[in-house]
């Protein structure tokens, strides 16, 4: 019995040294930062799911209000996170060339060569290759198909709200969202059956798993598997999806001009190139399979419906607790479609710019995607101190963190629009406001998203209002079961007709 006992007590000695080896990191260093816990590190709340990874990144930020970089550890593995805006700047802009990567690598047969989580030399092909599907030339195309659901989504809310004045918000923005993007990529239109099991594939995309949290504590061990973050269900049936668009339009692009169409124009060259800034510069080469279609094909839904439908339900979460606000965005959409007789326009949607205030706002209040993160591809001081972050290590940005700082938004609980009038936001810095990312690397669907939600809010104002009712949260707490920051439990408010 002795020797077990001893045995047992060697294990665990062994243990904690191995997961304890790297918690001296940052004080050798003379970094500061949150003391880590064994096996945790600093996401002992996050990997617990007691809280969302945004909030306990936040925390960190405010805990530390004078420092420009602090030291925190995913799990056992030492990162920085940033605070310093002209720091931001310098490694998202100025020296993005050298923390291209995101960090996140899995299987390419299991999605990871979507542009989201690409490696940098694949990522610089595909985005130079995708941009053009968010010209405004594209978007006006795509327009008519944002308009149409928009209709439909009106006529489906009608119905339900005629029955049930409240309604989980969440859940009904969504219903465009999935419809919109649909059309816009794919051509397809959904039915009942395709919404179940969109619904399904929403929870395999949007749910935290500890896959990720293996990752972080053996960095590139994913891809080293060959493994996916994703159910091999979702890879199927975005492989699925891709082959049978790709069939329906006989391998050739068609006149619909949407994303499906620029990729079937790209498959027919085999492979695509990227673009060469030095003449002794390696030619970088992407061969179009279609694992690599399925791959955008899935970042291009999942990134298009679900973003654009949580920052909604924000969004009419805010209006409904400030109705002064809703009536001012009311009385802006009126003016500019009696303006346009009544069409909603690319150029009608423009000239509502306090829409656009209150869309900025809300996600100022609400940054959908954090924390941002890239990876080093070289040693690198960190600007205006003595802070070396290794190759492979990762950098962190805290958006919520940014975003609530009174030294760039005073009073910052307060849902207030004017924040971003002209005249209050050109002295901003530009790394002050971060919801898209920043830099070359930022995402390629911003404008598409501002489209699209631009879009539902003028659609649904049109028509209804929404207020408070007796089940609308007071406060909200963000679902740490979630990946993106998203409301526990929904909100649910009432919805009248004007």
């Amino acid at each position: 019995m002795l020797y077990f006992f001893v045995a047992f007590a060697s294990v665990l000695a062994l243990l904690y040294f191995y997961f304890t080896r790297t918690f001296n990191y940052w004080k050798d260093r003379n970094v500061p930062g949150p003391k880590p816990m064994p096996f945790f590190g600093n996401l002992k709340d996050s990997f617990l799911r007691r809280k969302h990874p945004a909030i306990v990144f936040k925390n960190v930020y405010e805990a530390y209000p004078n420092e420009k970089v602090v030291g925190v550890y995913r799990m056992t593995t030492p990162c920085l996170l940033l605070r310093d805006l002209d720091v931001i700047k310098h490694v998202m802009i100025k020296d993005f060339d050298l923390f291209v990567d995101r960090g996140v690598e899995f299987s390419k047969e299991g999605l990871g060569v979507n542009l989201f989580h690409a490696d940098g030399d694949t990522w610089r092909v595909l985005r130079n290759r995708l941009t053009p599907v968010f010209t405004s030339g594209k978007l006006r195309n795509m327009l008519y198909l944002m308009t149409e659901r928009g209709e439909q989504f009106i006529e489906y809310v009608d119905n339900l709200r005629v029955k049930q004045p409240e309604q989980p918000i969440h859940v009904l923005v969504q219903k465009f969202t999935m419809a919109s993007i649909s059309a816009c990529a794919f051509g397809m239109d959904l039915d009942e059956d395709m919404y179940q099991i969109l619904d399904k594939i929403d929870k395999m995309i949007f749910t935290q798993s500890h896959t990720r949290e293996l990752d972080m504590m053996f960095p590139g061990i994913l891809k080293k598997f060959n493994c996916s973050i994703f159910p091999k269900y979702v890879s199927t049936f975005f492989d699925n999806l891709a082959q049978t668009v790709v069939k329906q339009r006989g391998g050739v692009p068609t006149n619909r001009k949407d994303f499906m169409d620029l990729i079937l124009a790209l498959r027919q060259q085999k492979t695509i190139e990227g673009t060469k800034k030095l003449d002794n510069e390696k030619l970088r080469i992407v061969e179009l399979t279609d694992s690599v279609i399925a791959a955008q094909a899935f970042v291009f839904y999942a990134a298009g419906y679900e973003t654009s439908a949580s920052t909604m339900t924000y969004l009419f979460y805010e209006l409904a607790k400030h109705p002064e606000i809703q009536d001012k965005v009311i009385a802006e959409i009126d003016e500019v479609l009696k303006r346009h007789n009544g069409e909603i326009t690319y150029d009608c949607l423009n000239e509502m710019t306090y829409l656009q205030q209150v869309f900025d706002e809300t996600l100022r209040k609400y940054p959908i995607v954090d924390p941002l993160q890239r990876n080093a591809q070289t040693d690198y001081v960190i600007p205006g101190t003595n802070v070396t972050i290794k190759k492979g290590q990762t950098v962190l940005v805290t958006a919520s963190g940014i975003h609530y700082d009174p030294k760039y938004y005073p009073d910052p609980e307060k849902f207030d629009p004017e924040r971003f009038s002209p005249e209050n936001e050109k002295d901003r810095h530009s790394c002050a406001y971060l919801p898209f990312g920043t830099g070359p690397r930022n995402c390629i669907g911003m404008r598409f998203a501002k489209v699209q939600s631009r879009v539902c809010v003028a659609k649904f104002l049109s028509k209804f209002r929404v207020e408070p009712s007796k089940n609308t949260p007071t406060v909200l707490e963000y679902d740490p079961m979630r990946i993106v920051l998203f409301p526990k439990g929904g909100i649910r408010l009432n919805i009248l007709r004007r």
